[in-house]
């Protein structure tokens, strides 16, 4: 697979953040478009590095592609207006992003075309096995957002973006990838972690937003089978993490923190002294 950078002549600026006289640093953002074999699949605003991190964590969560094997080359072309994520796919791939395509535009008046949009919102998960995963101590879960503040430097100048960090038993946060969109930040690690050959089986994601569906639903498509945040889940997100098999970790700050789904993924001996939900 090639990556490349195409850039106008006065393309957008590729800053994070830009300086005002009167208001201090603003974080930037911009269209990002993700165009596969020409065709447009989604238009998000987000931050605008990190892009090709982005654009492969977007279509692997997604279920676009199931490898990086499945992209032929990727091109990420700034205009003045925006960036174009473009992905040139695997024949095999192609033709089933086609083949989804004209399923999803059928006649919008049959009463019954909303039944593929809400199946697509509340997606079927794959599982992840009750007794795989990395097992942390009460420390380093309670920690990880501490660790995860320690390296936002785009938090630190504009305060007004999320983070998502990868966390390894032993380790710390070794990756972390920042964006204005939480649901951003955690597909650029994904990408970031899948580019470089690094299994997301093997820690956890650490998020500084609340969780929501969306994010149970990119970790169980990356494999990853803890998720750790700063701030409370919503009800359903704590339901689909039971029938995924992620522990999900809420509240972590302040030394202490809160398991809401399959608290065996905490070291034995520190469970009793973890707030079960």
């Amino acid at each position: 697979m090639t990556w490349s950078l195409t850039q106008s002549a006065s393309g957008y600026a590729h800053g994070m953040a830009r300086d005002f006289a009167m208001h201090g640093t603003l974080a930037e953002e911009v269209p990002v478009a993700m165009v596969f074999d020409g065709s447009s699949q989604a238009v998000m605003m987000a931050s605008p590095g990190d892009i090709a991190d982005l654009a492969l964590g977007f279509a692997l969560t997604e279920g676009i592609i199931e490898s990086p094997d499945q992209v032929d080359a990727f091109e990420e072309v700034v205009h003045d207006n925006g960036i174009e994520a473009r992905f040139r796919l695997r024949e095999d791939r192609r033709q089933a992003l086609e083949a989804r395509r004209r399923f999803m535009a059928g006649p919008v008046g049959c009463g019954l075309c909303g039944i593929e949009s809400l199946d697509q919102a509340i997606r079927a998960l794959p599982a992840i096995a009750g007794d795989t995963g990395p097992v942390f101590s009460r420390t380093e879960l309670a920690g990880a957002t501490d660790a995860l503040r320690a390296v936002q430097s785009l938090y630190d100048r504009t305060h007004a973006t999320h983070a998502a960090g990868f966390l390894r038993p032993g380790q710390g946060i070794v990756m972390a990838r920042e964006d204005v969109g939480r649901h951003n930040a955690l597909d650029k690690l994904i990408g970031a972690l899948t580019r470089q050959g690094t299994d997301a089986a093997q820690g956890a994601f650490v998020m500084t937003s609340r969780l929501s569906v969306e994010l149970v639903q990119k970790c169980a498509f990356a494999g990853c089978a803890c998720l750790i945040a700063v701030s409370a889940p919503t009800a359903h997100a704590v339901r689909l993490a039971e029938e995924a098999g992620i522990t999900l970790t809420a509240f972590a700050r302040n030394g202490g923190f809160q398991v809401h789904a399959h608290p065996h993924r905490v070291a034995t001996g520190d469970r009793e002294m973890a707030d079960v939900a």
